[in-house]
């Protein structure tokens, strides 16, 4: 099994001009207990600040690490700022992005009611990640990567997702998998997921077989390095010593690349154009407080989940009696 560099850069030919408004940036990320995870975020908020230090540009966790949000957010007062942009660095909008962060961005403004959040949109489906894959994979088909120089025809590419309790994120994933298959020449897709949502990875790798694949190339579908991307690599070597026959490479997740920061870029401009979209016809959220007005601005109480916990969604008979509640 090889897996593709996956050593994060940032070296970006991009040249960003200053923004109209000198508004900060909250750049919140999921958190990891992941050291590598956490430094490779910290140095991508680090490159996007650097692109135009008109403002500064401030990040933190949700959970598992530190800095908090409610540190970053009690530094932008120290600052004297009042006006704050909060960018959720998330692919997909699940609880995380439709609920735990709004939360802290309302128990923020309890303690300091002078604030105004400007809440950016998740990544999403965009345009430039979508190209960042395509390239990935054509490198992909080349020496040394495909020293058999087995054909697409005879590759199936398998699309790992985090995996949410958010029916609507994990449509998502399946349609950006199968944006990326849709003209590719490869033989199939199969999606999957790491935790939480089925299939798991362990039967998406079951699927891809049953085409009787020469080559399975494995796509993580995550920002940075941290516990579930090191997991998938390690399931991903143990099914290459399971099936020899089969070639199983993985790419990497996506990393700092200029890409990324562009999607950050435009999502920031959002905020200060005051264009912010996002779906809420499919959120569960929406769904349960039907009638009562929906804003994404739920409230809850203050969590911190260990991912070591029991799994609730184990099996699939859990999950389908589970997926549409609201916690």
């Amino acid at each position: 099994m090889q897996i593709l560099n996956s050593e994060p850069t940032s070296d970006t030919p991009l040249q960003l001009p200053p923004l109209p408004l000198q508004r900060p940036v909250l750049a919140i990320g999921h958190g990891t207990k992941n050291e590598r995870g956490r430094q490779t975020f910290l140095d991508f908020v680090g490159a996007y600040e650097q692109l135009d230090r008109s403002r500064p540009v401030i990040p933190c966790f949700l959970e598992l690490t530190e800095p908090t949000i409610q540190e970053g957010v009690d530094f932008c007062v120290e600052q004297g700022y009042s006006d704050i942009s909060a960018l959720p660095i998330l692919l997909f909008a699940a609880r995380h992005n439709k609920f735990d962060v709004t939360n802290e961005l309302d128990r923020a403004k309890e303690r300091h009611p002078q604030l105004t959040f400007h809440y950016g949109r998740h990544f999403g489906i965009a345009p430039g990640l979508l190209e960042l894959w395509r390239e990935r994979l054509e490198a992909h088909d080349q020496s040394p990567y495909n020293p058999n120089n087995i054909s697409r025809a005879e590759t199936v590419l398998l699309f790992v997702g985090r995996g949410s309790s958010d029916p609507d994120a994990n449509g998502d994933v399946f349609k950006m998998a199968r944006m990326l298959w849709e003209g590719s020449g490869y033989q199939t897709l199969e999606t999957c997921f790491i935790g939480i949502t089925h299939p798991r990875l362990e039967e998406g790798f079951r699927r891809a077989r049953l085409y009787q694949p020469k080559r399975i190339i494995v796509l993580p579908y995550f920002l940075f390095t941290g516990v579930l991307v090191e997991k998938i690599f390690a399931i991903a070597s143990q099914q290459q010593a399971l099936f020899p026959n089969i070639e199983i490479d993985c790419l990497p997740e996506i990393g700092i690349v200029p890409q990324l920061l562009q999607v950050l870029r435009e999502r920031e401009i959002e905020t200060q154009l005051g264009e912010v979209k996002m779906n809420c016809e499919m959120c569960k959220f929406r769904l349960a407080a039907k009638g009562e007005g929906h804003h994404h601005h739920h409230h809850h109480d203050h969590h911190d989940h260990n991912h070591s916990a029991p799994d609730p969604y184990a099996t699939e008979e859990q999950y389908h009696g589970r997926i549409w509640q609201v916690p």
